[in-house]
């Protein structure tokens, strides 16, 4: 896989590392989050044994200074002067950036996001469509679209209302657009871990977490993370038999008698899964 903005690397096995890299700031024009949509939507059909996917940024002190002013203010331009038309062009633009934003959840392995520095506006947005989140201690955040004159529309306000139980901080800080801290975040509930340090240390973290989970079967994995997500916008009857459904064909894997055998055996060293999808 290449990229002109984000820089690929698999530091481990079966583990790649995703870093934001469009200068200065990691700020988002149309070619970088159209990029970023396409990399994870990528790894769906990518031959290679990725089980685990760490995303962070190549700037020590930024992760994200969120979205290009100048992509900003072409969003609400274009040639029409008719309303109606007007609208359905922007509300197009509007779609895709939210489809790109999204493509972690749409991963059908797990994407940890390591934060750091600056998390601004998208960057929020980013990190909330992923399935866990670690800061480091020197990561501020802004939900920061009302100082722009726009509520956040690419994530941010959706996810964090089933991120957290605490509406009230949700609202506060969607409504003034206030930096908070690493410890606030994970009061909110917007990360797990507040690792000490900066990007070398929360990546680090990350990558330890990347390799015990890509330590465990695919298929068990992968399917947990659908599992979650359908638990999430499903009552849970429905989620039950959705369950009874994906694990008729799931059960059937090699990988929970693997997975018996070496807890029955007492094996300090995981099974060898063959890759989610081998090569035929």
């Amino acid at each position: 896989m290449t990229s002109k903005y984000i820089k690929i690397s698999n530091p481990t096995p079966h583990v790649l590392l995703l870093e934001l890299n469009r200068q200065p700031v990691n700020a988002f024009n149309t070619e970088f989050w159209k990029e970023y949509g396409r990399t994870f939507d990528a790894l769906s059909t990518h031959p290679d044994d990725i089980r685990v996917v760490v995303l962070s940024s190549a700037f020590p002190k930024v992760f994200s200074a969120g979205i290009d002013f100048q992509e900003l203010i072409n969003l609400g331009s274009n040639n029409t002067t008719d309303p109606a038309r007007r609208a359905l062009l922007v509300r197009n633009d509007i779609l895709d950036i939210q489809h790109a934003v999204s493509a972690p959840e749409r991963c059908p392995i797990p994407v940890i996001a390591a934060a750091h520095g600056l998390v601004i506006g998208l960057g929020i947005d980013i990190i909330s469509a992923c399935d866990v989140r670690y800061t480091a201690s020197d990561a501020k955040f802004s939900i920061k679209e009302v100082d722009m004159g726009l509520a956040a529309d690419a994530g941010t306000l959706g996810y964090l209302q089933n991120i957290t139980g605490n509406k009230s901080l949700v609202h506060e800080l969607a409504y003034t657009a206030r930096m908070f801290s690493s410890d606030e975040a994970e009061k909110l509930g917007l990360v797990s871990r507040v690792v000490q340090g900066g990007r070398d240390a929360v990546v680090a973290a990350a990558l330890q977490l990347a390799i015990d989970i890509a330590s465990k079967s695919p298929v068990a994995v992968s399917g947990t993370k659908r599992l979650l997500l359908h638990a999430r916008d499903h009552s849970v009857a429905d989620n039950l038999e959705y369950t009874a459904t994906w694990n008729s064909a799931a059960l059937q894997a090699m990988d929970l008698q693997q997975s018996v055998k070496a807890g029955m055996a007492k094996s300090k060293e995981s099974p060898k899964f063959l890759p989610l999808r081998p090569k035929l």
